[in-house]
Formats: structure tokens, C-alpha cells, sequence
């Protein structure tokens, strides 16, 4: 998601910098991107280099943050319901096992710190608190039920503790975080990266809005203000996540390009680079390979597989 880019770090001191690549080595082939023709290599990537390079030369753990994991879609056709299931089951555990494949070559470890973000948006994707609570008490007990020691899970309880409203905890991420709405309409118009993200989000909840009473052209329109905001909210919640973990490396679940300081991440394969686990549902086919798809196209190609009596997936064979 959008946020400011942080203060430049000095470069990777010598005897140093072989343990930064090696560790990026191990996410490169999980890059979320629009880039093609270009082979990924670490040393193409010097501002991820840079966030790497403090606590490899510190010999203490890699810190990633993961904005992301928000609630369900509210469109019937994409999910399976409003808690977590086995996408976000297999999801979490890529995240996990990813975290032991750094510690392979980093011994100090690595840990993701998943930083749920619905409270943030839950106006403007249309969600209820309540649900968007449901969702995220679902995934911290499936992060301790599934024994993923090397995850936490990060939100705006954790920021502003519980007795304030969810209404009022939003208003306080603007009011601390937000920069001007003006700013990035004048940044979709004149950097790339920024234009696709804002499609992206307008096409998000152009798919989402199931109840909306007014003509198609209304929506859009209406799409278009909110996605704005959700640019404007995604920001002051990446920088909100910057100041509580400061030195972390910056995972983004939306494709990244290589000069950005945020590096996309691919938990699962999907048609569509924009595809999540909250905006679909898995399909598993007999070979064990799974893919994100939305429910409608998954329903008419597998079974449904229930887990712990809710609906997780699909199966086909």
C-alpha cells in the first residue's frame, strides 16, 4: 500500500552486505510485480539491501511488516464467508515457512508482523467492525492453532488500545498520519505505480459493492472518491506501522516496482497479481496444487471441503 518512503540508510557496511542479498535471495522468488523482462537479482533491489542491513550487521533478527489480511470481501461470489479459511490457513503458513528459509541463511531469524489493517477502512470498503474483529480474533487463534511461532498479528488495538471506538481510533490515524487528498490525486496522475494501485482499489470495490442502490454510473463515481481515501488511509496506516516498527522490512501485498522501498510479496499462486486470500477462496487440485479463485469460478470447478464444520475450500477430481 502506498506510504511515504523512509530516510535513506547508510550503505550495507563490508562484511555485511553477503548476508543482506542472501536473505533477499530467499524472498525474490515470491515478488509480487507488474516488472517483466528484467531478472531479479538482489543487487537490483538496494533499497530492500539498505532495510537489511542493520540487523544483519547487528546479528539479531529480520523484523518484516505485512500490511494486509483486513476482513473477507462482502461479495458472496468471492468468498466463502467473513472469517478466515484455508487461504488464509496456507497463506500464514507460507509467511511462517518463509521466515525459517531466512533463518536458514541468517541465523538470528526472522519474524512477519501481520499488520491487519481493516479497522482502518471499514467505512469505506463497507464492512462492520464487528465482522472486521471476528476476522482478526479468527487469525491470531489460527496463527497460535497452526503453531506459527515466527508471526504476529498487529492492529489498531494494539495502537490505541480497546476502550475507544472503532470511529474514533480511525479518526486518530488521520489526524496523526493522513497526507493531503489533493497530493495524491496530483501523484495518480504523474507516477505509474500510483495510477495502477488507484485502478486497482477502484476495481476492488467497484466488485464489492453488492447493495449499492444507485445506477452503474453512480457507483463508479462513487468508487472512484473511495478509492482515493483507501490511498489516503493506506498511507497513514504504512506510516502509522513505520513509527511502531522502525527498521523493519517493508512487505506490501500489491505488486511493487524494483525502485520502490516496499517489496511485494506473493503468498499464493493466483491469475491475477492482485488476487488475495480476503478476496477469494482456494482451489485445490489432484496433483496438491492450489490456487486463489473467486468463489463463483471455484464452486464451478470443485467441491466444497468443510474444516473444523466451516466451509475452507475447494477440491476438484
Amino acid at each position: 500500500m502506498l506510504t511515504s518512503p523512509p530516510r535513506p540508510r547508510p550503505a550495507p557496511p563490508a562484511g555485511h552486505r553477503d548476508g543482506g542479498e542472501a536473505v533477499l535471495a530467499e524472498l525474490l522468488p515470491h515478488r509480487r510485480t507488474l516488472d517483466t523482462g528484467h531478472a531479479d537479482t538482489p543487487d537490483a533491489f538496494p533499497a530492500q539491501l539498505r532495510q537489511l542491513a542493520a540487523p544483519v550487521a547487528a546479528g539479531e533478527p529480520v523484523v518484516l511488516t505485512l500490511p494486509g489480511f483486513p476482513c473477507k470481501s462482502p461479495n458472496p461470489a468471492k468468498v466463502l464467508g467473513r472469517l478466515p479459511d484455508e487461504g488464509e490457513r496456507l497463506a500464514l503458513r507460507f509467511l511462517d515457512a518463509l521466515c525459517a528459509r531466512i533463518e536458514a541463511v541468517h541465523p538470528p531469524g526472522a519474524r512477519v508482523v501481520i499488520c491487519s489493517d481493516g479497522h482502518v477502512f471499514s467505512d469505506l470498503i463497507r464492512v462492520p467492525d464487528r465482522d472486521i474483529d471476528a476476522y482478526a480474533d479468527a487469525l491470531r487463534a489460527m496463527v497460535h492453532d497452526e503453531g506459527l511461532t515466527r508471526l504476529d498479528v498487529f492492529d489498531l488495538r494494539d495502537v490505541y488500545g480497546r476502550r475507544l471506538s472503532h470511529e474514533a481510533r480511525r479518526a486518530l490515524v488521520l489526524e496523526q498520519y493522513a497526507p493531503d487528498l489533493e497530493t495524491l490525486r496530483s501523484l495518480t496522475r504523474s507516477d505509474e505505480p500510483t495510477r495502477r494501485l488507484y485502478q486497482g482499489l477502484t476495481r476492488f470495490l467497484f466488485e464489492d459493492s453488492v447493495a449499492f442502490p444507485g445506477t452503474r454510473s453512480a457507483l463508479q463515481r462513487d468508487c472512484r472518491r473511495r478509492a482515493y481515501a483507501v490511498m489516503q488511509r493506506s498511507r497513514a496506516w504504512g506510516d502509522l506501522v513505520g513509527a511502531h516498527h522502525p527498521g523493519a522490512f517493508r512487505l506490501s501485498i500489491h505488486p511493487q516496482p524494483r525502485d520502490s522501498a516496499k517489496f511485494g510479496i506473493r503468498l499464493l499462486d493466483a491469475p491475477d497479481v492482485w488476487t488475495t486470500p480476503w478476496h477469494s477462496c482456494v482451489l485445490e487440485h489432484p496433483d496438491g496444487r492450489r490456487e486463489l479463485l473467486h468463489r463463483s469460478e471455484a464452486e464451478r470447478l470443485g467441491r466444497l471441503v468443510y474444516r473444523r464444520g466451516r466451509p475452507s475450500h475447494f477440491v476438484t477430481g
